[in-house]
């Protein structure tokens, strides 16, 4: 079978993959690498608008190539790449790149951890995540950039899914914490190239995913290749970053520094509309996939898994356990705020 990927592993063997774009450049422009975990054309909305928009500010001074999901290397060997320099920034979540760090765990989808995008951003920057993760990449020569909210994560299936017997022996391509979680429900977490996917759900390979949002779904071609969308969620939104190989970040001018940041800032920003909007769009006026719930009573049960699954999380390190306690404490919070920061 010839994929997307694999096709661009053969051709980087006699060349180096090209990036989206390749400006004219003065000599003493600074050119910067950044592979995103996106495919084409997801990459389109969750990444390519800020790299266009620093390119154009920072002009002649500096450039950043974009590459896409696994085009310069896999997406499970991000961090490694990032860290020896080969790649000088990355867009992903802890968990899909491999990070060896405390903190990987909670990167992508964190079974309950948010109910909202909000919930996010307020995590990192009022209830003390940001601190932590700076923390945690510091310690491994990484800067981490910023943190923001991306789609909820749904499951997308071929059959319907109407209870959580329907859950059992399907095959699912989900990210490896939401898998491990999933896994008590009996799902089999699958593991695959991004570019794979639609592929493997044509063959018979995968049921379904548990990776984004129905957004994502229509946007990067899933929902052509399956039924089913069901409402009930696991997340309400993906933990993301942006990082940088910290010998390249330290040697960037500070306003250089401060561009990056803010147009990494206008990404989240431009993500949180754009999945918040076409979620309620979709499901709507989607046409290619029929909704499907779980009764709430039933569901009540994988909400009380997830608490059970973080405090197993929570035994396994301190920082962990510090983490955790923050989830507990910000959801508490909403909670007792009530509507509409939580209902019911």
């Amino acid at each position: 079978m010839t994929t997307r990927r694999k096709f661009l592993k053969a051709t980087a063997l006699g060349a180096a993959a090209a990036p989206l774009a390749t400006p004219a450049l003065a000599q003493s422009t600074i050119t910067w690498r950044l592979q995103t975990y996106a495919g084409t054309p997801l990459s389109d909305h969750v990444v390519k608008p800020a790299v266009d928009m620093f390119n154009k500010i920072a002009g002649d001074r500096m450039q950043i190539e974009l590459y896409l999901a696994d085009q310069l290397v896999p997406t499970g060997e991000l961090f490694q790449a990032l860290q020896r320099g080969t790649i000088d920034a990355v867009q992903s979540d802890d968990d899909s790149m491999a990070s060896p760090t405390e903190v990987t765990v909670f990167g992508g989808y964190f079974p309950f951890g948010s109910r909202y995008s909000l919930d996010v951003p307020v995590l990192f920057n009022q209830y003390g995540l940001k601190e932590i993760w700076d923390e945690e990449y510091s310690k491994v020569g990484v800067k981490h950039i910023s943190a923001g909210s991306w789609d909820p994560c749904h499951f997308a299936t071929k059959d319907p899914i109407r209870s959580l017997e329907d859950l059992k022996g399907k095959r699912v391509f989900t990210f490896p914490t939401a898998g491990r979680f999933l896994a008590q429900f009996g799902v089999v977490p699958v593991t695959l190239p991004w570019e794979d996917i639609e592929v493997a759900m044509q063959t018979g390979e995968l049921d379904g995913v548990a990776w984004s949002g129905i957004t994502e779904d229509y946007t990067v071609g899933w929902s052509k290749v399956t039924n089913y969308f069901l409402t009930n969620n696991i997340s309400g939104a993906w933990i993301g970053h942006f990082f940088a190989n910290m010998e390249r970040w330290n040697e960037l001018p500070e306003d250089l520094q401060t561009l990056f940041q803010v147009c990494c800032d206008q990404s989240h920003y431009y993500r949180q509309w754009w999945y918040w909007g076409g979620e309620a769009d979709l499901r709507v006026n989607g046409t290619e996939m029929e909704l499907t719930s779980i009764p709430d009573e039933e569901w009540a049960t994988v909400e009380a898994a997830a608490l059970t699954f973080w405090d197993e999380i929570a035994a396994e390190s301190e920082t962990k356990a510090k983490v955790v306690e923050i989830f507990k404490r910000y959801n508490a919070d909403m909670q007792k705020a009530g509507r509409p920061y939580r209902y019911g």
